[in-house]
């Protein structure tokens, strides 16, 4: 399972960062980057409940 976002989308709002500092970061132009795109089977419930989270509903699983 992967992480997608759109960064269309994306505002960078960082909800998903203080959920997944792990996974999710800004840069220095506050752009969303994604750090870990594979999610380990342990972690799928948790990136579930980040991207239902998502205020733009800008992430997806694939």
């Amino acid at each position: 399972m992967r992480i997608k976002a759109d960064f269309d989308l994306c505002e960078s709002n960082g909800v998903c960062v203080g959920m997944a500092p792990d996974v999710f970061d800004l840069d220095d132009d506050d752009y969303l980057v994604i750090l870990a795109e594979d999610v380990p089977a342990e972690r799928e419930e948790e990136m579930r409940q980040v991207v239902a989270s998502c205020p733009k509903s800008a992430l997806s699983l694939e």
